[in-house]
């Protein structure tokens, strides 16, 4: 008897329906074909032995379990449930009627309950826009694929509730989330804040500007003068996460798995912090079984490289066309994909090995020679791609003692907001730029050319400094910032110069 179930299979951030069908007659064995991995063959005796313990049997019969389409690689555990199913309905045992309403998917334990699996956001997704009228899934799951509205999603603990369920023997009651109110119950709620930050006003200054515009930056500056702790608090001041980017923040992170069970929605703007002895591939994303990198969890966000001279040169130089492009293309013999990779880029280093170069308080016991060598672990396209270059010092103990708070995180963010509406309402006719980090060269010379006097001053700066022509168009994006945040239309020759201010390490003299 043959019977029909239907799954999914996932790829990049998108899924694809895949039909289980299950074919028992006459005989002993049992074939799988499809293109399934090794984890999806190995569910033949994860099913088998979760049935005995379920107290269910499968007749020992030829079978035959066809994973469509056959062309499409099957990857990972989470076929159990839909194939344990078809063989349970190609062995008569339940009702095929309305079977072909549901996307089934979960991973069986050997005692018949339901393990939680990944990618359950884009096959809910996939599931609506195919017209099925449910998703069967783990319960752990189950408010992570809820958020999709006209879908019926229920969560299910055991193999005998789903039984239950379809063979109209149990009701189950499907998982409801309201996500208009679950997106802005839980905005803005952070556990740090700006007010923690003594002085350092300058930087916060710069930091500011880079988040009101989405720039990349980059600071330079001895241990324990607080680089680490001011990255971790830009997410507090970039704007909310609107509906339509949180829903595609949590598809990405439904595929890598790092949706904590029970969650439905993410609502923060996400901060990823990976090591300095990261991978190429765990940075960037791809592998055997494809998946997204740190520069794909970072989307929407804040990538956060710490000790950046630390890192792999090959590490750090593969994110230069994603810096670009936004997006990363994972290129194989057998597969294509491409993850999304809009993200800011904030780093931080050390000015030399010792990491008191230029410090006014502690003597540097670097040459120049081990400084340069050391800044050249970074290449120059990398370091033209930090739109903002900020040198930063200790706090002086007055500053550390002082009992006078900073701005708080809220105040600075309205700033931030106000200036992301002006740029959001300028670049409304423009597909795909939401902020002035995005321009292109020939937006720069309609949104953000200078004024005469302007013009001159970066002339001067080009010079004297020797700038290449990428941290020319860098100038001109933060320039356009400074004069959002200010609310003034033109650019103007005092921000021209507040953005070469934000340029140390372009300095010729820097390692003198």
């Amino acid at each position: 008897m043959l019977a029909k179930t239907y799954g999914a299979a996932v790829q990049g951030i998108d899924a694809l329906i895949v039909t289980v069908e299950v074919n028992v007659a006459s005989g002993s064995k049992l074939y799988m074909v499809g293109l399934p991995d090794n984890a999806v063959k190995e569910s033949h005796e994860r099913i088998l032995s979760a049935l005995q313990n379920s107290g269910l049997s499968v007749p020992q019969k030829k079978t035959v379990i066809n994973l469509a389409p056959a062309d499409l690689k099957k990857e990972g555990s989470a076929y159990d449930l839909p194939i344990a199913i078809g063989m349970l309905a190609a062995s008569e045992m339940v009702i095929m009627d309305g079977l072909d309403k549901y996307v089934i998917m979960g991973e069986l334990s050997l005692d018949g309950s339901i393990q939680p699996i990944r990618g359950v956001l884009p096959i809910a997704i996939k599931a609506r826009e195919e017209g099925f009228k449910g998703f069967i899934l783990p319960r752990e799951n189950a408010r992570e694929a809820a958020i999709v509205n006209n879908l019926e999603v229920y969560g299910v603990d055991h193999i005998r509730d789903v039984l239950g369920f379809l063979n109209k023997q149990k009701d189950l009651e499907p998982e409801i989330v309201d996500t208009r109110k679950e997106f802005y119950d839980h905005v803005n709620c952070f556990d740090v804040d700006f007010s923690d930050v003594k002085g350092q006003e300058s930087v916060k200054r710069a930091i500011e500007v880079a988040a009101a515009g989405g720039h990349n930056l980059i600071m330079v500056g001895p241990p324990g003068a607080g680089k680490s702790m001011m990255a971790k608090r830009i997410p507090t001041i970039l704007p909310p996460l609107t509906l339509r980017e949180a829903l595609e923040t949590t598809k990405i992170h439904s595929v890598a798995g790092t949706v904590k069970g029970g969650s439905s929605l993410m609502t923060q703007r996400p901060f990823r912090s990976p090591h300095h002895t990261i991978s190429d591939v765990a940075l960037v994303g791809g592998g055997t079984n494809p998946q997204p990198g740190e520069i794909s969890l970072a989307h929407n966000g804040v990538l956060f490289l710490d000790e950046l001279p630390e890192f792999k040169r090959s590490a750090l130089e593969v994110m230069r066309q994603p810096l670009e492009d936004r997006k990363i293309v994972i290129s194989r013999s057998k597969y294509t994909t491409e993850y999304p990779a809009s993200f800011m880029l904030v780093a931080a280093m050390n000015p030399c090995p010792c990491g008191y170069h230029n410090d006014p308080t502690h003597e540097c016991i670097c040459t120049p020679a081990q400084v340069q060598k050391y800044l050249n672990r970074i290449s120059g396209p990398l370091m033209d791609r930090f739109d903002l270059q900020i040198e930063i010092f200790s706090v002086p103990f007055t500053k550390l003692s002082g009992q006078h708070d900073g701005e708080s995180s809220a105040t600075i963010r309205d700033r931030v907001v106000r200036a992301r509406e002006r740029q959001t309402e300028r670049y409304k006719t423009h597909r795909g730029i939401h902020c002035n980090a995005q321009m292109t060269s020939k937006m720069l010379h309609q949104y953000a050319e200078p004024d005469e006097a302007g013009r001159e001053l970066l002339k001067k700066a080009m010079l004297k400094f020797n700038l290449s022509a990428r941290a020319y168009d860098r100038i001109l994006k933060v320039g356009r910032t400074i004069a959002d945040l200010a609310g003034d239309a033109q650019v103007q020759k005092h921000h021209i110069a507040e953005a070469i201010g934000y340029r140390n390490l372009d300095r010729s003299t820097w390692v003198e």
